[in-house]
């Protein structure tokens, strides 16, 4: 687990599963359009939080790239699920600005809805294809622009699910 500050804003980073996190007041999905189930995050999350999930996140779907809806968090820890649609490398254009407006649209969710702790999966770089390290400076650059917008938010934590992607993102968060 590493820390680091910005604007009176905590980011930290572990490795771990996005549904093991406990102490976070809100969790973020790297959701479909559709806000269902999925691979991935999205599975993860559906696998705990189902059949009340896809119930409370129909009327919301479809979602576009970049777009972040908010629900409670059945059957997990968290108070709330912040699903955000991350863009299809290659297909969504542009696609970085549509991965920072993931990251933007869910800190400014949180900050809207009283919410102090949140926690992140890597949003776009499994099944969709971004690439790990641009994917990772956009997160952050995004977080550290947005800091200064947040009264309520003071706790962001990265949970990466391998020991690469942590240390990869370790590495691009040590640079800036």
């Amino acid at each position: 687990m590493k820390k680091v500050r910005f604007d009176g804003l905590t980011i930290e980073l572990v490795s771990g599963d996005i549904v093991q996190q406990p102490d976070c007041d809100a969790i973020v999905n790297a959701a479909n359009a559709e806000l269902q189930t999925g691979g991935g995050v999205a599975g993860a999350i559906h696998s705990a939080s189902d059949p009340e999930l896809a119930q409370e996140t129909r009327p919301f779907a479809p979602i576009k790239p970049g777009e972040a809806v908010i629900t409670s968090a059945p059957n997990l820890p968290n108070k709330y699920i912040i699903h955000c649609l991350g863009p299809v490398y290659g297909r969504d254009k542009p696609e970085d600005k549509l991965l920072k407006n993931c990251y933007k649209n869910a800190l400014l969710l949180a900050e809207e809805n009283g919410i102090e702790s949140i926690a992140f999966p890597a949003i776009s770089t499994g099944a969709f294809g971004y690439p790990k390290k641009e994917a990772a400076t956009i997160a952050f650059q995004t977080v550290k622009e947005t800091a200064s917008e947040l009264d309520v938010v003071s706790f962001v934590r990265f949970v990466l699910w391998s020991p690469a992607d942590y240390n990869l993102h370790w590495d691009v968060l040590k640079e800036m």
